[in-house]
């Protein structure tokens, strides 16, 4: 330490610069600080995906319990649990425009609010049809949540932590259904008819503690720009920024894309119409270039691929499974779901804190080719029981081993990275409408998946049902790895070059390396190298 600092001492007195530094001034500089309060905020808006997560948990094993009491069919059973994604659609495609109206934070109101009411039906429902009204109510609850959650988390977070951030749906998601399972473990030994009454109604709690909280948090600057309330904008910003340039730097660019011209400094502004919405489609659908086009196929298609592989009917069919195994004790099955969501759960933490550190696409990769050495074995083990005529504890064991694995390599990769991945590749222009149909595909397969699992063990035995999705789980494979480039440390421009040419993609990786060697030139140049 001392030589460095004799050597910047020569330095200075070489440069003419003054000799009389102090102590201090050899320090490395320091590292810009987190701002507390908007890592708080987004972790609470975040906290929305509990929801989600709490009724896929519970309705596993609440689902056992309402067919004994109110006597339905297994059809009946896989629309009760997997209608809920349906459902959600419509709380989705409300919630843009429903945010825009009133603001990011009373959509999140709103949303906990719609949820408490669902719950309520579900949990004091005398049949079965007003338990699926029930369902059809929390649904929409969930979809606003599901929407606006990110959107609030990306507009208040300071660029330092939104990153980090942006993963943190998916580990409240985790959370949620931990949650769910512990409520069925500790609701099972009332009577049948009150268990699963008070499993559904519990959802009713997170709720309005997230209620609550949200009321006590700023609303989006980017929304108060929106409106003209520069004012009101400048403050929140000052409070979830890491310093006042930074905040003026966000406001200048939240100003600039909301068409606002610079001179304008007033508390209120009048904000000029845009009517670009009709063009951000045709950009992205219609007349898409062929960097948007391919993005766009990487987006539907990693949401489709992390559903399509069967995580829903692991996650909520879990007990189920388990029976298959040869576990008939209530107790033990629900003991073992438990385990299952507190491996589910420690895993997606372990993920949150490697997306930065190894990228995503390895992440990726790792994850799905776990998944498929999970879901092979666990098909081969289910198959092994199903054809004996005694129990077999190698394989029973070997059962509740690869459904574990299975959610431990979700969890470590397709989980979070789709939604970090989809949010990171759409232009700025294009990103609200582009995720927003990622999250449509994602509903939608979640769905079917959901409500055709038991049909589907059925038809080709639960074994096969397994070893049907170790084979979507390989077509995903070989999908990710041609088609989806990393992403981990590029700008925006950097993606218009990477995407667009497909599986060969790596072309221009190779570029982009070339060019960060040297200065890196003009952009066009690099585009040109590429095409």
């Amino acid at each position: 330490m001392t030589e460095m600092a004799d050597q910047k001492v020569e330095d200075n007195a070489v440069s003419g610069e003054p000799q009389n530094k102090r102590i201090a001034d050899f320090d490395p500089p320091e590292k810009p600080n987190t701002n507390k309060f908007a890592i708080a905020c987004a972790t609470l808006a975040c906290m929305t995906s509990i929801l989600l997560g709490y009724d896929i948990g519970v309705m596993s094993g609440a689902n056992i319990f309402i067919k004994d009491d109110l006597k339905i069919s297994d059809v009946q059973v896989e629309i009760l649990a997997g209608t809920l994604n349906l459902y959600s659609l419509i709380g989705s495609g409300l919630a843009g425009v429903t945010s825009d109206w009133i603001g990011r934070r009373y959509t999140i109101v709103l949303s906990g609010t719609i949820f408490f009411v669902g719950a309520i039906i579900m949990g004091v429902a005398p049949g079965y049809g007003l338990l699926m009204f029930g369902r059809f109510v929390a649904g929409i609850g969930v979809g606003y949540g599901l929407m606006i959650a990110p959107v609030y988390t990306v507009e208040i977070s300071p660029t330092l932590s939104r990153g980090f951030l942006t993963s943190f749906p998916e580990v409240f998601v985790n959370l949620g259904i931990l949650l769910g399972y512990i409520s069925n473990y500790a609701f099972s030994k009332l009577p049948v008819h009150m268990g699963w009454r008070f499993m559904l109604g519990l959802g009713a709690i997170p709720s309005v503690v997230l209620v609550v909280g949200i009321l006590a948090m700023p609303e989006s600057p980017r929304w108060l720009v929106m409106k003209g309330r520069l004012g009101d904008a400048k403050r929140v910003l000052n409070k979830t920024s890491t310093s006042k340039e930074e905040a003026q730097f966000r406001l200048d660019d939240i100003k600039e894309a909301a068409g606002i011209p610079m001179h304008l400094n007033d508390d209120v502004v009048e904000v000029p119409k845009q009517r670009d919405g009709e063009s951000v489609w045709k950009q992205l659908i219609l007349h898409p270039t062929p960097a948007v086009r391919h993005i766009l196929i990487a987006a539907l298609g990693i949401h489709f691929f992390e559903q399509a592989s069967g995580i829903d009917s692991v996650v909520l069919y879990s007990p189920r499974i388990f029976e298959k195994a040869g576990i008939k004790s209530y107790d033990h099955k629900l003991l073992a779901t438990v385990a299952v969501g507190v491996v589910k759960t420690l895993f997606i933490l372990v993920a949150t804190f490697l997306l930065d550190r190894i990228g995503r696409r390895p992440l990726l990769l790792i994850s799905m080719g776990g998944m498929v050495f999970s879901l092979g074995f666990l098909g081969a083990s289910l198959t092994v029981i199903d054809q004996s005529h005694g129990t077999v504890p190698w394989a029973v064991g070997l059962c509740i081993t690869m459904v574990l694995f299975n959610v431990a390599f979700f969890s470590i990769g397709l989980g979070p990275v789709t939604w970090v991945y989809t949010s990171e590749i759409f232009p700025l222009k294009l990103r609200a409408q582009g995720c927003s149909l990622g999250v449509a595909v994602n509903r939608v397969t979640s769905g079917i998946i959901s409500m055709t699992f038991i049909s589907l063990y059925k038809a080709i035995t639960i074994g096969g049902a397994f070893f049907l999705y170790a084979g979507v789980g390989v077509v995903g494979w070989i999908f990710f790895y041609t088609m989806l480039p990393e992403t981990q440390g590029r700008t925006l421009e950097d993606m218009e070059i990477l995407f667009g040419k497909y599986h060969k993609w790596k072309e221009a990786n190779a570029v982009l390396k070339e060019g960060k060697q040297g200065d890196r030139g003009d952009g066009d140049e690099i585009k040109s190298q590429v095409n």
